[in-house]
């Protein structure tokens, strides 16, 4: 397929570059970090390769989340989203941006986020999973009571947020002790995003505010395959409730799922199943999944073609209406 829109596409600027983890192999993530740098050559042409028209660029776990210092975050955020606006208005007809907010500071952060959507015309936010606290030693997890004034925000401006993973806190990854080959997207960034949306789900957060868009990437963290049984074990926790709704309400109403990095039809068909095709859209996570083999698998999968046009396309200008208003009208990519 033709002109598809991808928006778990990853870059990252120079003054973030040393601190990018290591989730791979030292070769290859020699090629992930060159690769991250670059947005005007290998990454265009691979996405004409791929019949990618147009990518939502957000910055790479994890990014602000890692910053101690509150203020300097703030800084950060600031000068990324400006890089960003940067690339984008370099390439307006390929790039769109996906703003990065310092959440140690939940006021800040919707402060900047206003000025990212008003000013620099970027139609969503990423957020690499939890924030760090000023000690380095504990995690912010968004659903906390001190991020309501940001949720507020967010639901008002109507931008979906992107929940990416990150690494838990060491003191969290006990479990992994002696088996490295379980970190990073192996498995240890499903189990932590995959609780991080559920403490969102079980916090009421979408009874307060019913209009927020949250994605998930992956094909939603297995979510759609575990969302059954903890809805079923949940009726056993009596007064512990503190929402509304069964969970696969608001995972349905408000979740949406990405294919990045997860190019398995029988995945695939589950989340269209649990959630239906308007809640499912393309995406790659590049440059830590390839876009060729991403795109290949997308463009062959056995799915209808009219879902793999609204998967691969139409969704996507639904979910984003800030999106700037030439991405409807897209010449699509030529194969490469």
């Amino acid at each position: 397929m033709r002109g598809k829109i991808a928006f778990e596409e990853h870059f990252n600027l120079s003054q973030f570059d040393k601190d990018t983890p290591k989730y791979v192999s030292e070769l290859a993530m020699a090629e992930i970090r060159t690769r991250l740098l670059d947005v005007a050559e290998t990454r265009l042409q691979d996405m004409d390769a791929s019949g990618i028209a147009y990518s939502l660029l957000s910055l790479t776990a994890p990014g602000i989340q890692a910053v101690l210092d509150p203020q300097e975050a703030v800084t950060l955020a600031r000068q990324a989203n400006d890089a960003l606006a940067e690339i984008v208005a370099a390439s307006p007809a390929r790039y769109g941006g996906m703003a990065a907010l310092p959440l140690q500071d939940p006021r800040a952060a919707i402060t900047e986020l206003e000025r990212c959507v008003t000013e620099l015309g970027f139609p969503a936010v990423m957020v690499n999973g939890f924030t760090s606290t000023p000690d380095g030693d504990g995690a912010w997890y968004y659903d906390h009571e001190r991020y309501l004034p940001f949720w507020e925000g967010v639901e008002s401006l109507g931008v979906p947020l992107y929940l990416h993973p990150r690494n838990p806190l060491p003191a969290n990854s006990g479990i992994y002790d002696g088996h490295p080959e379980l970190t990073g997207a192996v498995w240890m960034f499903t189990v932590e995003t995959a609780t991080h949306a559920l403490r969102l789900m079980t916090s009421g957060l979408f009874d307060r505010f019913p209009g927020l868009a949250i994605i998930l990437g992956h094909l939603g963290e297995t979510l759609t395959f575990t969302m059954w049984r903890i809805e079923h074990r949940l009726t056993y926790m009596g007064d512990l409730r503190k929402f509304s709704k069964p969970l696969g309400d608001y995972l349905r109403a408000n979740f949406y799922v990405t294919t990045s990095g997860n190019h398995h039809t029988p995945a695939l068909n589950n989340a269209l199943t649990e959630l239906g095709t308007g809640h499912v859209l393309f995406s790659t996570d590049y440059p830590f999944e390839s876009m060729r083999e991403a795109a290949e698998w997308f463009d062959n999968a056995d799915i209808s073609e009219a879902d793999r046009r609204q998967i691969g396309r139409d969704n996507a200008r639904r979910l984003f209406p800030a999106m700037p208003a030439h991405v409807g009208n897209l010449v699509p990519a030529a194969r490469g």
